[in-house]
C-alpha cells in the first residue's frame, strides 16, 4: 500500500517537473495579478509544508514550531534555480519519510496541529493538498505560456486516439496487485467471487 501512495506522489511531482521544463526564470515569478501567487510562492509553501509535515512525522507533530507558514507566501527566493532547489528539497524529505513506512505502520496514530490522524489519513490528506497546488502551478504556467504551452495531459481533440492507444496497450495486461487502495485483487482476504486469480 505504501508503494501505491508513493506512486501517486511521484506522479504529481512529475507534473511539476514537466512544468518547470517549460518555464523561464521570469515565468516562475510571474503573477496574473497583484493578489495572486506566483509559481515561486506556491513552491515556497509546498516545500515548507513538506519539510514540516514529513520531518520525524511519526514522533513529532506535523506542524513544527520552527515553521513560518506566513513567510512562505512572501517572495524570498530570487532565481529559478533556487525555486527548483526548494521544490526538490521538499519532495526529498517526503520520499525519504515514506520509504521508511511499512504497511503495518499505516494505522499508527500521528498528529498534525494536535489533531490525531492515522499515518494513512495523513498521507491521503497531503496527496490532496499537493495535487491542489501542483494543479495551480500547471494552470498558472498555461496562462503565462499561452499558445506555446505543451499539454501535460491529453491534448484537445485527441481523446479518441489516446483512448484507442491505451486500450490496445492494456488489453492483455494483468491487473497489478494492489492497483488501487480498494482493489486487492489477489489478496487472500478477498472473497472468492471477487478474486482474479481463481
Amino acid at each position: 500500500m505504501t508503494e501505491l501512495f508513493i506512486k501517486y506522489y511521484q506522479y504529481y511531482k512529475s507534473l511539476g517537473d514537466k512544468t518547470f521544463e517549460q518555464l523561464s526564470e521570469e515565468d516562475v515569478f510571474w503573477q496574473n495579478d497583484p493578489g495572486s501567487n506566483s509559481i515561486a510562492v506556491i513552491v515556497q509553501h509546498l516545500s515548507g509544508n513538506m519539510v514540516s509535515r514529513w520531518t520525524r512525522f511519526q514522533t513529532e507533530d506535523g506542524e513544527k514550531s520552527w515553521r513560518n507558514r506566513d513567510h512562505e507566501f512572501e517572495v524570498h527566493l530570487t532565481t529559478k534555480d533556487e525555486v527548483v532547489q526548494a521544490w526538490e528539497k521538499g519532495w526529498g524529505v517526503l520520499f525519504e519519510a515514506l520509504d521508511a513506512v511499512t504497511d503495518e505502520q499505516l494505522c499508527q496514530r500521528i498528529e498534525i496541529r494536535g489533531e490525531p490522524h492515522t499515518v494513512a489519513d495523513a498521507v491521503l490528506r497531503q496527496i490532496a493538498h499537493y495535487a491542489y497546488h501542483v494543479g495551480q502551478m500547471v494552470f498558472i504556467a498555461k496562462l503565462k505560456k499561452e499558445s506555446s504551452w505543451k499539454s501535460l495531459s491529453i491534448p484537445r481533440n485527441e481523446s479518441g486516439s489516446y483512448n484507442e492507444k491505451m486500450f490496445r496497450r492494456h488489453d492483455t495486461d494483468p491487473l497489478p496487485q494492489h492497483s488501487s487502495p480498494v482493489c486487492f485483487a489477489e489478496d487472500d482476504e478477498v472473497r472468492d467471487e471477487y478474486r482474479t486469480d481463481s
